[in-house]
């Protein structure tokens, strides 16, 4: 048997390749958009992709499940379980639905399908016993049913897709789901779908991998008094949902359309005017925060391509009916693309390099911890609510950073503003917001809660 592990890091989202060499045929699981890693490792190793398959329906990014399968004509596996209203719904005739039970034969490599509903209805994960050395089973790709340290939060369609008492429901599927997995052996390896950093759970760990003994022992999913207290500790403390999850689940029902499709993005050496991005346009700068704030166009909003939480920032504030321009340096337009399509954003006609900043104007006013607590100014957190309540400046206003657009009637304009994050790049994102929507008496507090209390100024802690 033979095993690869890719991840993104903007993501956090892993993906594997498994295959059997003596067959020369091999799998892969809840690919990437880009599918070259995988296209490289087949080669590499003399494997055949035969076939491509998703665990649920994501929410957080879009998966290259029909690209992969387009270029290699490998079958295309997909969920056949849960409600009604989440079946997959792909054009591609190559199409086999998977049940609980069913097999898939790589070689000596058998894989299993198990229906492990709760974060999604239809979720599925993938068992898997080397044949060519004994009748055990060596592992399980559980995608976003169990993580290192966590479990999968049921909250999702609820939250993003508004379908009313999910959560519950997923709650307890998940309580099923783990008292099912006790019955597997401790011995039995772990491979999740995602890593610490995803919003589709709320405690997940950095570590790739682990085994089924470890969770049993450390995950907090596995020690639970009951049912009820599974429940309760599971619907918790869920971090924010990003608005794009929405969307992702629509498209990812369908399946998304091949990148070799879409129109190619122009570099436009004009400069930007009404006529060339729409007013109506997410038009983001994509330097770094530092860079950003001594020179920008105004109505741009920084959004730091050199941030491994690009993805989730960006899918706070995107409208998938509207087109996105960005600005970039040359060595990061690739990239940028890159990021854009692994979230859907793929209606993006064109993009601009540094040098139409030469005579920008826009700037970001930026004090230091010490300078804002002496001026006695209002001041606006924007982080997560979990790390507000954690620690906090006494006296400020909440808001996380995705609700801003929403909430902007709350936020004072008539007098000096100063916006802190955790350590000074998402503040610079909502300032930039901001000025876009006209507040012109705002300042950003450079390196956030970190950096006051390094400053040795108050804090209140719960």
């Amino acid at each position: 048997m033979l095993l690869k592990y890719f991840y993104d890091d903007r993501l956090a989202q892993a993906s594997y390749m498994i295959g059997c060499p003596d067959a020369g045929t091999a799998m892969v699981i809840d690919a990437s958009r880009n599918i070259e890693p995988y296209l490289q490792a087949a080669e590499q190793h003399e494997l055949s992709i035969t076939h491509v398959v998703e665990t649920h329906i994501h929410a957080d990014y879009t998966p290259g499940t029909r690209e992969l399968a387009a270029l290699t004509n490998a079958t295309i596996g997909l969920s056949a379980e849960g409600t009604e209203d989440w079946q997959y719904i792909f054009p591609d005739d190559n199409l086999q639905l998977l049940h609980d039970g069913d097999v898939i034969q790589l070689g000596a490599v058998k894989i299993e399908v198990m229906h492990t509903p709760g974060h999604t209805p239809e979720h599925i994960s993938f068992l898997v016993t080397d044949l060519a050395v004994g009748d055990q089973p060596v592992g399980a790709f559980t995608g976003d049913f169990l993580f290192v340290g966590d479990v999968g939060r049921p909250d999702l369609l609820e939250k993003a897709a508004h379908v009313v008492g999910t959560a519950n429901t997923g709650a307890h599927q998940q309580y099923a789901n783990i008292e099912r997995f006790k019955d597997l052996p401790d011995h039995l390896q772990i491979w999740p779908g995602h890593g610490a950093g995803s919003a589709c759970g709320k405690a997940l760990g950095a570590v790739p991998s682990t085994t089924l003994g470890y969770e049993k022992l450390f995950n907090p999913a596995f020690n639970q008094a009951n049912e009820e207290t599974f429940v309760n500790w599971l619907l918790a403390d869920q971090p924010e949902v990003p608005g794009y999850f929405a969307h992702m689940k629509w498209l990812n029902k369908r399946g998304a359309p091949l990148l070799r499709e879409l129109p190619q993005a122009q570099h436009i050496r004009e400069m930007p005017s009404d006529d060339i991005v729409p007013p109506d346009a997410l038009f983001i700068d994509t330097r770094p925060p530092a860079d950003f704030a001594k020179r920008h166009l105004p109505g741009t909003i920084n959004m730091p391509i050199s941030e491994n939480n690009f993805t989730t920032y960006i899918g706070y504030y995107v409208d998938y009916d509207k087109p996105v321009f960005f600005i970039a340096y040359e060595n990061d337009v690739m990239d940028v693309l890159e990021a854009l399509f692994s979230i859907g954003i793929d209606n993006v006609p064109g993009y601009f390099t540094d040098e139409v900043l030469a005579d920008a104007s826009g700037t970001i006013k930026l004090l230091t911890p010490e300078e804002i607590y002496k001026s006695g100014m209002k001041i606006l957190d924007i982080r997560s609510a979990s790390e507000h309540t954690s620690e906090r400046i006494d006296g400020t206003m909440h808001i996380h950073m995705g609700e801003i657009p929403q909430r902007l009637g709350d936020i004072p304009k008539d007098e000096p503003l100063a916006i802190h994050c955790g350590g000074g790049i998402r503040s610079v994102i909502v300032t930039s917001i901001l000025q876009k929507a006209g507040f012109d008496n705002i300042v950003n507090m450079s390196d956030g809660i970190d950096g006051w209390q390094k400053a040795g100024l108050p804090i209140v802690q719960s």
